[in-house]
């Protein structure tokens, strides 16, 4: 047996099968190093396999970076923590957490779909897995209606979504595109929560 294969037989000693262990080498390189030069070669060299291997386990390179995508993803979600349930505390201090998970997310995930950008294939590959079938921006908008079906919200939840969703895209893209429109400050979160809550009308 070559070392090159033992090294990979060692990594998949926690029950991984070499697919797994391929998707989460790509994954742990995303993470380090984001998608944008993300190579099958380099894939592979993480991997301690020759190249050729992965083509044994996916259709095409972007079968492969779709997955490690969308397990790049799962990780960021899973390092969040939990979202607060309907009803619980108190809906301020619950938009400020969903705002706070919201912004977190959108600063690991972004700049890893926004190095895709150049391979809408990769992009598509990664829609058609289902991983985006709900997305925070979903479960946000289930909690508002939620709060508003028991009474604690009132007016366009979904407009509301909209605007928080917003914030974490501008705040983000804003540092991913240093040639476009500057942000040059950017609310704090409880300022989002209390014109979200309040609204800007003079009264």
């Amino acid at each position: 047996m070559s070392p090159r294969k033992a090294a990979v037989l060692r990594h998949t000693e926690d029950g991984r099968s070499l697919r797994e262990h391929l998707i989460a080498t790509a994954a742990d390189l995303i993470s380090a190093n984001g998608t944008a030069e993300l190579t099958v070669r380099a894939i592979a060299r993480a991997a301690g396999v020759a190249d050729g291997v992965l083509y044994n386990h996916f259709s095409d390179k972007e079968e492969l970076l779709a997955n490690a995508l969308a397990e790049h993803v799962r990780r960021v979600e899973a390092g969040l923590g939990e979202l607060p349930a309907p009803g619980s505390g108190t809906v301020e201090a619950n938009l400020h957490a969903q705002l706070s998970y919201g912004l977190a997310l959108h600063k690991e995930i972004l700049p890893a779909f926004a190095g895709l950008l150049a391979r809408p294939a990769v992009l598509a590959r990664y829609g058609e897995l289902g991983e985006a079938a709900e997305t925070w921006r979903d479960r946000l908008a289930e909690y508002l209606c939620a709060e508003k079906e028991l009474g604690r919200l009132d007016g366009d939840v979904e407009a509301a979504a909209a605007m928080l969703v917003g914030v974490c895209h501008e705040t983000v893209l804003a540092g991913l595109l240093p040639h476009g429109p500057k942000v040059t400050t950017t609310p704090s979160t409880e300022a989002v929560v209390t014109t979200v809550l309040e609204g800007i009308a003079a009264r």
